[in-house]
């Protein structure tokens, strides 16, 4: 890999990592400790992420449960959850938190199909902004002369093919996550 376009390849690669993590984040039905990776809870007066303050395990596949490493802070996490976007009341009983996810309907598994591909398009969009970006960065160096246009043209070939490989991934990606949502 020529070290011209390696950053284009790590900026590619960081939209793609980006587009993975807003997919884990998305509930497909089945309980999964990642939905809760965004919420920060009150530690202190220290917004802290809430896997630091407490043990988070999956005892059946559609309940979360959270135990947190100090018991005064069962309310401060049970505030962060009902403040936060993920729509499920949390239960406690003075020790533990638990998260019961309810079954999706078909219609709310559509609906998340959709967002995924709104996404993966995002995603495609952010990986083409990069091509091009790398496109003008490559033409201004055809126009210095110490490298040929045929250098140009090869690095501007290996730029598409970085392209279409990443474009593919998330196809791949999209695809396997809506499928995963719509698997009751």
């Amino acid at each position: 890999m020529d070290a011209r376009i390696k950053v284009y390849e790590e900026k590619m690669t960081k939209s793609y990592q980006n587009l993975l993590s807003e997919f884990g984040t998305i509930r497909a039905g089945r309980a999964n400790p990642n939905v809760l990776n965004k919420i920060r809870v009150d530690y202190y007066g220290t917004p802290t992420p809430l896997q630091q303050v407490g043990n988070i395990t999956v005892p059946e596949p559609r309940i979360l449960q959270i135990q947190p490493w100090e018991s005064k802070m069962v309310r401060e996490i049970e505030k962060a959850i009902q403040t936060s976007d993920l729509g499920i009341n949390p239960t406690n009983d003075g020790h533990v938190i638990r998260l019961v996810f309810p079954e999706l309907t078909e219609e709310r598994r559509k609906d998340l199909v959709k967002d995924i591909k709104k996404k993966g398009e995002a995603g495609k969009v952010a990986v083409r902004n990069i091509r091009r970006d790398a496109n003008d960065y490559l033409k201004k160096l055809g126009k210095s002369s110490d490298v040929s246009e045929d250098e140009v043209k090869d690095l501007e070939d290996a730029i598409q093919k970085m392209t279409d490989k990443f474009i593919k991934d998330i196809d791949k990606a999209v695809e396997e996550k809506s499928k995963e949502i719509l698997t009751v």
